[in-house]
C-alpha cells in the first residue's frame, strides 16, 4: 500500500473501521489529550526532575507557549523535527509542543543516540530521510560540542535551518543567544523558545504524529495519533495504572518503552506523577544512582540490562516492602529467570517494538506466567502469529518469526521504505524468534529470525 503525503501507511478501510468501531481508535490529538488531562488534573503534580515540579497545569501553559514559539521561529505545520533531549521536563514539553504545533518530531533517545554510533554518524542519514527542518538537543555530548555537527549537515542539505540548543537550569549558552552559521541555519537557546499562544493548527488524528527509529536504526517508524493513543490507554489499563502512581521513566524516555507502554504519556493520561532521572537514565550500569524511595516511587519502567544495578543499589527497599508496586522490564528477548525472581511478585514483563506491537505479563497473573514470559497483546485485535520458514503457522509452544498486526501496529515504514518486512496481507515480520504458549503468551527465545528483511 502506498505511503501517505506525511509518510505513512494507511490501514485498509475494513480494518479502519474495526478499530474505530471497537473504540481502539478515538480520533483525538496527542497534544488535544494532553490538553484533556491537563484540564482534569491541573494542580496534581505532573512531572518531577531533582528539585523541580511541574502540575499539570504548568506543563500545559508551557507547552502551549513552546509551540507558539517554535511556530513563531519558523517551524511550520508539517515540518520534521530531530528531538534528542535527555530524560528531563523539557522533552516532554518539547515533544507535545511540537505536536501541538503541528509539526512533526523525529524522537532519538540521548544522550547516547543509538547504541554504539556517535551524532556524526546518525543525525545525517535521519536529517536526510526526513527533510528535518529542525534540530532539539543538547550543545554538547560527553563534552564534544555538537554545533560543528549540526552546521556540516546544514552546509551540505538545503532542509535544516532551526537548531534549538538545550542547557540544564544555571547553566549559559556557549552560543550567547541567537546565532547564524554561514550556511544560514539559525541557533536559538531553547530557554528562548517562548510566545504567547494563538490557535493551534487543525489536524487529524489519523496522520503521523511522531517518528521513531526502528530497533537497529535503518528506519523510521510513522506512529499516528489514533494509533499511539490506543497503545497507551491499553497498557495503562493492564498496568493497573492510576492517578496515584508515581512513575520513574528509567529507559530513555524517548523509547517506546518508556513513552507509551504504558510510560510517560500513560502515566500522564491517568494523572499519576513522572519523575525523569536526566542524564542518569537509560545508560547500561547507572540504574543504581536513580531514585526510587524519594519520590514514593511505585511503578519503575527499566531494561533488562539495568535490572541488577538498580536492585543491588537498594537490596531490600526496591525488592521489599517499601519498594514499587510494579517493576517493568522492557525487551524484546527472554529475561533470565534468576533476575525474573529477584524482582519477584512486582515483575510486570513488557515487550515493546517501536512498530507498535506490545505485550505484557498482568498484575495478578500466576507467577510462572510473570516470569517466565512477556504477557500477552494488549487486545483481542491486537494480533500476534508465529510462523515457520515456509511462512505458515508454527504449532503451539513451537518455535518460529514472530508476525504481527493491529490498531497499534504500524502498516509500513517512513515513506514506505522497508516494505519486505509487511507481508501482502498487513503482517509485520518482527524478525523476533518467539513462541506463543496454549494461554496466549509471547515467550521469545532468543536472537533474531537470520532472514528477517
Amino acid at each position: 500500500m502506498a505511503a501517505t503525503t506525511d509518510g505513512g501507511t494507511p490501514w485498509p478501510e475494513a480494518f479502519a473501521d474495526r478499530y474505530w468501531a471497537a473504540g481502539h481508535w478515538r480520533g483525538a490529538t496527542l497534544d488535544e489529550l494532553l490538553r484533556g488531562w491537563c484540564l482534569a488534573y491541573g494542580p496534581r503534580t505532573a512531572l518531577v526532575h531533582g528539585a523541580d515540579r511541574l502540575t499539570y497545569a504548568q506543563l500545559n501553559r508551557r507547552v502551549d507557549r513552546l509551540a507558539a514559539g517554535f511556530r513563531l521561529r519558523g517551524i511550520q505545520a508539517g515540518a520534521r523535527v530531530v528531538v534528542q533531549l535527555p530524560d528531563v521536563p523539557e522533552f516532554v514539553t518539547v515533544v507535545f509542543a511540537l505536536v501541538r504545533a503541528g509539526a512533526v518530531p523525529v524522537l532519538l533517545p540521548g544522550p547516547v543516540p543509538l547504541p554504539g554510533r556517535a551524532p556524526a554518524e546518525v543525525l545525517p542519514p535521519v536529517v536526510t530521510a526526513t527533510q528535518a527542518v529542525g534540530y532539539v538537543g543538547p550543545a554538547a555530548y560527553g563534552g564534544a560540542e555538537l554545533r560543528p555537527v549540526l552546521e556540516g549537515i546544514a552546509a551540505h542539505e538545503p532542509f535544516l535551518r532551526r537548531v534549538f540548543t538545550y542547557e540544564p537550569p544555571g547553566s549559559a549558552s556557549p552560543y550567547g543567544g541567537v546565532s547564524t552559521d554561514p550556511a544560514g541555519c539559525h541557533y536559538f537557546p531553547l530557554d528562548t523558545v517562548d510566545s504567547p499562544p494563538g490557535p493551534a493548527p487543525v489536524r487529524s488524528a489519523g496522520r503521523v504524529a511522531f517518528l521513531l527509529p526502528s530497533d537497529d536504526g535503518q528506519r523510521l517508524v510513522p506512529r499516528t495519533h489514533n494509533d499511539f493513543a490506543h497503545q497507551v490507554r491499553a497498557a495503562a489499563e493492564a498496568s493497573g495504572l492510576t492517578g496515584e502512581d508515581v512513575y520513574l521513566a528509567a529507559s530513555p524516555a524517548a523509547s517506546v518503552f518508556a513513552l507509551g507502554c504504558p510510560g510517560i504519556v500513560g502515566a500522564l493520561s491517568v494523572g499519576a506523577t513522572v519523575v525523569l532521572p536526566g542524564d542518569a537514565g537509560g545508560g547500561e550500569g547507572t540504574a543504581g544512582a536513580l531514585p526510587a524511595g524519594a519520590e514514593r516511587v511505585t511503578v519503575v519502567a527499566l531494561g533488562a540490562g539495568d535490572v541488577p544495578g538498580w536492585l543491588d543499589a537498594d537490596p531490600a527497599g526496591r525488592a521489599g516492602a517499601d519498594g514499587p508496586r510494579l517493576v517493568q522490564v522492557g525487551g524484546t528477548g527472554p529475561l533470565d529467570r534468576a533476575t525474573a525472581e529477584r524482582v519477584g511478585g512486582v515483575l510486570q514483563q513488557v515487550f515493546a517494538l517501536p512498530e507498535g506491537p506490545v505485550t505484557l505479563t498482568r498484575p495478578g497473573d500466576p507467577a510462572e506466567v510473570a516470569l517466565t514470559t512477556r504477557g500477552r497483546p494488549l487486545t483481542c485485535d491486537d494480533e500476534l502469529r508465529v510462523v515457520g520458514p515456509d511462512g505458515t503457522d508454527a504449532p503451539v509452544d513451537e518455535p518460529g518469526e514472530l508476525l504481527a498486526r493491529g490498531p497499534a501496529t504500524v502498516r509500513g515504514y517512513y515513506r514506505g521504505a522497508g516494505a519486505e518486512a509487511f507481508t501482502s496481507d498487513g503482517w509485520l515480520r518482527t524478525g523476533v524468534r518467539a513462541r506463543i504458549t496454549g494461554a496466549g503468551n509471547l515467550v521469545p527465545v532468543g536472537g533474531p529470525t537470520p532472514d528477517r528483511p
